[in-house]
C-alpha cells in the first residue's frame, strides 16, 4: 500500500497496541497457509499463489475477483498478498473511489513499472458499486497489465461486472466457511498472542451458540467473540458463559440440535403448521430453524415438498413459489433467504389444502406395487417402427384432436385397470375446476363409476 502519515502512524500504533485493532483485524492470516477455508483456490499453482510470488517462468500473475457472501475472507486474502507480494500494493473502495482515483493509479503504476521495473497489485473492494463507466477505466490497466486487479463482490459478477472485465480476469467463487472453520478461528483467537493469550476460555455450549450466530461469517464470530470476552473480563470471569453472551450480542441461544431430534421436530411442526393453515405457528417453527443455524436449502426443500403433498392443485402456484424460494435461497443465502424463507411459508401456509396428488399417486403405486399392471392396450403401442403394423400396435387408436371435444371415448388403461380411479379432487380453492374436469372428462371416456 502507499499509506499516508496518518496511516503510518496508524498502523505503527497497532503494531505496539494490538488491543487497538478489533480482533477480527489482529487475527487476519499472516500467510496463505494461514486461511482458513477456500483450500479450493491455495492449490499449488493457483492464481493466488502466483500473486504472492509462489511462481516462476514467463506466465505473469492473472487479475482475479474474488466473488462471496461476506466474512469469507476476500479482504483478508487481499491483505495476505499485500503483505506476501513484492510488488506495489495500493488499495482502493469502490464505495469512496471514483475514476479520478483509479487513474491516479493506473499513472502511478506505469510510472513504477516503466521506472523502476516495480510491478503494482491494485485491490478494488466492493466492485460491484463501480458504475459501468468507472469499471470501464480500468479496462486498459487490466488488459496490458499495468496492473495486476484484485477485485471483491458480494454479487454476482455476472450482473453487476461488465463482460469485457469478467473476461480479462479469472473469476474465484469464495465457499460459505464451515462450522469446523468458524470454529478453528475461534480457538486460535482465544489462544494466539495476537488475540485473546488465554485470557478466556470458552465453554463448548457457547462456542456452539457463538457458531450459529456466525452463519459462516469470521468476521462476525471474531467481532462477537472480542464483545463477550470483553464483557466477562468485565465481571472478573475467566469463562465466557452462555448468558454473558447472549447479554452480549443480544440474541438467545435457540435449544436446538442439528443432528439431533429437534432437527426433525422443529421440521415437523414446521409443515404441520402449514398443513394446518396455521401461518403464525408456521412463521415460529421457522424463525427457530433460522435463528439455530439450519440448512436453508433444506428448508426450502421440505416447503417444496409440503407444496405438492399437502396443497397441489388447490393452488396451482403453491409449489411454483415453493421452488423459486429454494433457487433465490441457493443464490443468496442467509441472511437475506430468511425473507424468501418467509415469504413462501406465509403463501403456503395460507394457500387452500388439498392431498388429492398426494393420495392419488399412493393408490397407483400400491396397485403398481400389487402386480396390477397389464399389458398396455394394442392400440396405444407404438406404431411407428417397422413391422409394428403387422404386430397390430397403434390399430384402432382415435387421434383426440379430430374430434370436435379433443377427447376420445377409448380405453387407455390396461384391462385390469380400465374403471380405476385414483385421483379423487377436493373442492378447495381452484382445484373445484379440476373436480368439474375430472368428473367431465370421465363421463365422456365412457368410464364405469368405480
Amino acid at each position: 500500500m502507499e499509506p499516508d502519515l496518518f496511516t503510518a502512524a496508524a498502523e505503527e500504533r497497532q503494531e505496539k497496541e494490538p488491543s487497538s485493532s478489533p480482533l477480527a483485524v489482529r487475527m487476519r492470516p499472516r500467510t496463505l497457509d494461514e486461511v482458513v477455508g477456500q483450500q479450493h483456490l491455495l492449490k499449488p499453482g493457483s492464481p493466488l499463489r502466483r500473486l504472492v510470488g509462489e511462481a516462476s517462468g514467463p506466465a505473469g500473475p492473472s487479475s482475479v475477483l474474488l466473488w462471496g457472501p461476506p466474512g469469507t475472507g476476500k479482504t483478508t486474502l487481499a491483505y495476505v498478498v499485500s503483505k506476501a507480494t513484492d510488488a506495489r500494493f495500493v488499495e482502493l473502495s469502490a464505495i469512496t473511489a471514483g475514476v479520478k482515483e483509479v487513474r491516479a493509479v493506473i499513472d502511478g503504476a506505469r510510472r513504477a513499472s516503466g521506472g523502476y521495473g516495480k510491478e503494482t497489485v491494485l485491490f478494488l473492494d466492493e466492485i460491484h458499486r463501480f458504475s459501468k463507466a468507472q469499471q470501464d477505466s480500468l479496462l486498459p490497466a487490466v488488459e496490458n497489465r499495468w496492473v495486476t486487479l484484485i477485485a471483491a463482490t458480494t454479487e454476482n459478477p455476472y450482473f453487476s461486472v461488465i463482460s469485457p472485465l469478467l473476461s480479462r480476469s479469472l473469476l474465484l467463487t469464495l465457499e460459505p466457511l464451515t462450522d469446523d472453520d468458524i470454529r478453528a478461528l475461534i480457538r486460535r483467537a482465544l489462544t494466539d498472542e495476537r488475540g485473546l493469550k488465554d485470557a478466556v476460555t470458552l465453554p463448548e455450549e457457547t462456542e456452539d451458540h457463538l457458531l450459529r450466530i456466525a452463519g459462516g461469517d469470521a468476521r462476525r464470530a471474531l467481532t462477537a467473540l472480542e464483545a463477550a470476552a470483553g464483557a466477562a473480563l468485565d465481571k472478573g470471569e475467566a469463562e465466557i458463559g452462555l448468558t454473558t453472551l447472549e447479554e452480549t450480542v443480544d440474541r438467545a441461544a435457540v435449544k436446538y440440535d442439528r443432528d439431533g431430534d429437534q432437527h426433525y421436530d422443529v421440521a415437523s411442526a414446521l409443515i404441520k403448521s402449514i398443513r394446518g393453515s396455521d401461518v403464525d405457528a408456521a412463521l415460529h417453527y421457522l424463525a427457530r430453524m433460522i435463528e439455530a443455524g439450519e440448512d436453508p436449502r433444506f428448508i426450502a426443500r421440505r416447503l417444496m415438498i409440503s407444496a405438492s403433498e399437502d396443497i397441489g392443485l388447490a393452488d396451482p402456484t403453491a409449489l411454483q413459489t415453493a421452488v423459486a424460494a429454494a433457487q433465490a435461497v441457493a443464490m443468496i443465502g442467509f441472511p437475506e433467504a430468511a425473507l424468501t424463507l418467509s415469504h413462501a411459508t406465509i403463501a403456503l401456509a395460507l394457500a387452500p389444502k388439498s392431498n388429492a396428488a398426494t393420495t392419488a399417486i399412493g393408490a397407483a403405486l400400491e396397485d403398481v406395487r400389487k402386480g396390477l399392471a397389464g399389458p398396455v392396450p394394442a392400440h396405444l403401442r407404438d406404431s411407428h417402427y417397422k413391422g409394428a403394423t403387422k404386430l397390430g400396435h397403434g390399430q384402432g387408436y382415435v387421434y383426440p384432436h379430430d374430434l370436435p371435444e379433443g377427447i376420445a371415448a377409448q380405453q387407455y388403461a390396461p384391462d385390469e385397470l380400465k374403471d380405476r380411479e385414483y385421483y379423487a379432487p377436493t373442492r378447495h380453492g381452484a382445484e373445484a375446476r379440476y373436480a368439474d374436469a375430472v368428473e367431465w372428462t370421465r363421463k365422456n371416456l365412457g368410464r364405469k363409476r368405480s
